[in-house]
């Protein structure tokens, strides 16, 4: 690393051009993942499974095919993890951005299953397995990317660049199947699906080119870069083994309980015990998404006044109350009160996700952060946001249909989040590289000093 790019650390203008290229990449990133996530729900289980096959059932495995992302995503963190720590944070963000964007394009090449049978799912979960990889590499290090450059008094506001990127790619991908719904439902089924997969070469290149120009972080050059370390994921266990588990809890809201409020709910209305139309909770969603885009900065500046772990407070039992109405509305098919709620319960889920970049990212030493972070994240997504649909999905047929068992599985996952939160330890990359492994936990923020 050159002299220019270790003497200019923590400047707000180093910390938008991070903060930057987490965004563009993380919004392409997410981008891909929701359209699956969002075809997943509507499209797959028609498109890639025999005719003949339940429809319950369908949908099953289709939303299994969504949850083997999640299952690769700890692995994903150790593999860019790994790479991050080692060589920086800059060529592991470069590399997911391209494994995403070639998965997500493939996706949209793929016949069917009246096409080429039994190869069309497998394939299917091939290039689920890469996004899922993507993923697991993307978030830690776009997180540190922005994190890391900020200045020490608006680490969660530049934190928050990262965290946009989830509502504005779900915005552009519910905005793009709620556009194409305008063309009938038979060309949506047929061929119109298609055309936001493909789509993802053109941001690829985008998102490429900003992050090539990017600087590495003045945390990784001043006290990763050059240093004797041990393989990251060993000393990511040896030392950060509680504050991984601990990351792992907090996930659980803003993994589980955002997938349940975004992609299965939007499932359920569309049953034929409910029976509301696809693009009314296409159109719902992707208004809240782009209402969640604007309110994320704000909230996670709130983070630098009153403590992230307070906004995360606030965000983790705003949602569970939210979700009870949203319930109701979709029941009732009131469509006025469902577009309401979905929009509530996206501004609630942002303060349990505005604030995570930072949060998490202090809660290791700068040593293996990219790896235990991602390790954390990886682990909690896996098992919150992956399994979160198949066991929703059982709960309703363990019921007999009744969704109050849903809610109360996301009660479950507001109790996880809270704790993870609550006993979250928080370090200051101000201290020596070779300092205490004991870090603060209260609820202030941390790095005043600079």
């Amino acid at each position: 690393m050159s002299t220019t790019t270790s003497a200019e650390p923590n400047t707000h203008r180093r910390a938008l051009k991070g903060g930057m290229a987490a965004l563009v990449g993380t919004t392409i990133e997410w981008y891909d993942f929701y359209v699956y996530a969002t075809a997943a729900a509507i499209i797959f289980p028609h498109v890639f499974f025999p005719e003949d096959l339940d429809p319950a059932l369908a949908t099953l495995a289709s939303f299994g095919t969504y949850a083997v992302a999640f299952f690769m995503r700890p692995l994903g963190g150790i593999i860019f993890g790994h790479i991050g720590d080692k060589l920086g944070r800059k060529p592991a963000l470069t590399i997911t951005l391209v494994l995403m964007g070639v998965a997500t394009t493939l996706v949209g090449l793929l016949p069917g299953y009246a096409q080429i049978g039994i190869w069309g799912p497998i394939l299917l979960i091939l290039f689920r397995m890469m996004q899922g990889l993507a993923v697991g590499g993307e978030w830690g290090g776009a997180s540190l990317m922005a994190v890391e450059s900020a200045p020490a008094k608006w680490k969660n506001f530049y934190g928050g660049f990262t965290q946009v990127g989830n509502p504005l790619g779900a915005l552009m991908a519910t905005g793009a199947f709620w556009a194409l719904s305008a063309l009938g439902e038979d060309a949506l089924m047929s061929w119109g699906w298609r055309l936001p997969f493909i789509f993802s070469i053109v941001l690829i290149a985008v998102g490429f080119w900003v992050r090539y120009r990017v600087e590495e972080t003045p945390v990784f050059a001043a006290k990763v870069e050059g240093q004797e370390q041990s393989t990251p994921l060993l000393f990511a266990l040896k030392n950060n083994w509680s504050p991984i588990l601990l990351g792992f809890l907090i996930i659980a809201m803003s993994s589980g309980g955002y997938v349940i409020a975004t992609t299965f709910v939007q499932n359920y209305a569309a049953t034929p015990e409910i029976g509301l139309n696809a693009s009314v909770m296409l159109g719902a969603l992707t208004i809240a998404s782009l209402i969640e885009a604007l309110v994320t900065l704000p909230i996670a500046a709130l983070g630098d006044k009153i403590g992230a772990k307070t906004v995360m407070y606030i965000g983790i039992i705003g949602s569970f109350l939210v979700i009870l109405p949203l319930v109701l509305s979709i029941q009732s098919k009131n469509i006025a009160m469902i577009w309401l709620f979905v929009i509530l319960i996206r501004v609630t889920l942002s303060g349990a996700w505005a604030p995570l970049s930072t949060l998490m990212a202090q809660m290791f030493r700068p040593q293996s952060r990219y790896t235990s972070m991602s390790l954390s994240y990886g682990m909690g997504a896996a098992v919150w946001g992956g399994l979160s649909p198949a066991i929703a999905s059982l709960l309703l047929v363990w019921t007999g249909g009744n969704f109050w068992s849903v809610v109360a599985f996301f009660g479950v996952l507001t109790l996880a989040a809270w704790i993870g939160v609550r006993f979250a330890p928080q370090h200051s990359d101000t201290a020596p590289v070779t300092g205490s492994f004991t870090a603060r936990t209260d609820t202030t923020a941390v790095n005043i000093t600079d």
